[in-house]
């Protein structure tokens, strides 16, 4: 229950296998992630963070359309 003090020590990138980034947004936000903002200003990941607040990317699938 503390407040987070120092960044991550390790800080996962996931890409999506057999689905979208917004399905696998979907499916991970059901299982209890949260967006966040780190300052990332707009990009085409979305930044998340656990239920522990440990933060990590969700990158665009192989198939989804580039920007």
């Amino acid at each position: 229950p503390e407040p987070k003090a120092v960044k991550n020590r390790l800080h996962l990138d996931l890409r999506p296998i057999g689905c979208d980034q917004r399905q696998e947004l979907e499916r991970l936000l059901g299982c209890g992630a949260r967006r966040t903002d780190v300052g990332q200003g707009d990009e085409t990941w979305i930044v998340l963070a656990d239920p522990e607040d440990n933060e990590f990317c969700l990158l665009r699938g192989r198939g989804d359309e580039t920007a």
